[in-house]
């Protein structure tokens, strides 16, 4: 964004309005986070505000302040569907292409809202009335922060939203360990410290309160693991029949991927996640070093994110969608072998 877009943004935040507040399907700490962290903010000033997700979010991030305020699309597009036509202002939080809200993309579509785009995604679609989109940030949460600075508010962030913004910024750079993690990150971690984030307690919520049979899941897709040393590559699945034996709760199988990513000279990994109910086969991708799962998501799973993180589905079946990507390994063999 230029200083011209941000006097005009300035500006129309001056006076109070409708505003709807939304993110992608299957909402992650950053999208949660990011969208409550800016609802927050807007109540301060007296807009009239909603947060509406696409559909439900893993209990693990259901602790966050506002997250009992939040309208979930599937279990209430009535009301949903009311205050997006209603809006004047649509912020679009942690995605860039409206498909990417799955039922609410219609709604979305046909709104008069003036709407502002922010994301740290690739390739992000014309839709937006403003757009501040910037790949190399950690997370959308960070952008939320370098958004209120360009409108020179961050004296406006009180315990409540630095917990909201901690939570994303901590989420999406897998506890500040993943190459997206700047010095500016930390610096801004920092500050949100400083008004009152609870560094240890929130990762306590998010990461270290487990069920029982969240754990029997981890543990029968880590018996699932497989290895494939000449494409330094690691995969694991869990059929729906494996998720209903334990019970399966959105957000169960957040996190897996990485284990496999965490094997000695692996710089590759995926899981496959059955979903009848869809009718896909969910997939998340990790990657170490240049090789992009963004590109390789896009170019075969109907998917995409970022270098080292994205996400795809199939519509194959679950043995047929691997198969399909051991069968795909040997194009990227030279990129796997060089990382």
């Amino acid at each position: 964004m230029n200083s011209q877009e941000i006097e005009g943004l300035k500006q129309l935040l001056s006076t109070s309005k409708k505003i709807v507040i939304v993110s992608h399907l299957n909402p992650d700490g950053d999208a949660v986070g990011s969208t409550l962290a800016l609802y927050h903010y807007l109540l301060k000033y007296n807009h009239d505000t909603t947060v509406i997700l696409p559909n439900n979010f893993p209990n693990f991030l259901k602790w966050i302040p506002g997250a009992d305020n939040i309208l979930i699309y599937d279990y209430l597009s009535d009301v949903s569907n009311v205050k997006i036509k209603e809006a004047e202002v649509i912020f679009t939080l942690d995605f860039n292409a409206l498909h990417r809200t799955g039922n609410m993309e219609k709604p979305l579509k046909e709104s008069q809202a003036l709407k502002i785009m922010i994301d740290h995604h690739q390739t992000p679609e014309g839709y937006a009335n403003f757009t501040f989109s910037d790949v190399s940030m950690s997370s959308t949460c960070e952008m939320i922060y370098h958004f209120l600075d360009m409108l020179k508010d961050t004296d406006s962030i009180d315990s409540t939203i630095a917990t909201c913004l901690y939570v994303g910024i901590m989420t999406d750079t897998g506890s500040f360990k993943f190459d997206c993690t700047s010095s500016t990150t930390h610096h801004i971690i920092a500050q949100l410290i400083d008004k009152g984030a609870n560094n240890s307690e929130i990762h306590n919520f998010v990461y270290d309160t487990n069920s029982y049979e969240r754990l029997q899941l981890l543990g029968c897709a880590l018996k699932n693991l497989k290895v494939l040393p000449e494409y330094r590559t690691a995969y694991t699945s869990l059929s729906q029949k494996e998720l209903n034996r334990f019970n399966y709760k959105k957000g169960d199988t957040e996190g897996v991927v990485n284990y496999g990513l965490s094997i000695d000279n692996v710089v590759l990994a995926a899981i496959f996640i059955e979903d009848s109910q869809e009718g896909i086969i969910k997939i998340s991708l990790r990657s170490k070093g240049q090789l992009s799962v963004n590109e390789l998501s896009r170019d075969h799973f109907n998917g995409g994110g970022h270098n080292n993180a994205a996400g795809g589905k199939s519509y194959l079946s679950l043995k047929d969608t691997i198969e399909k990507f051991i069968s795909i390994l040997p194009s990227y063999k030279k990129a796997l072998n060089n990382e």
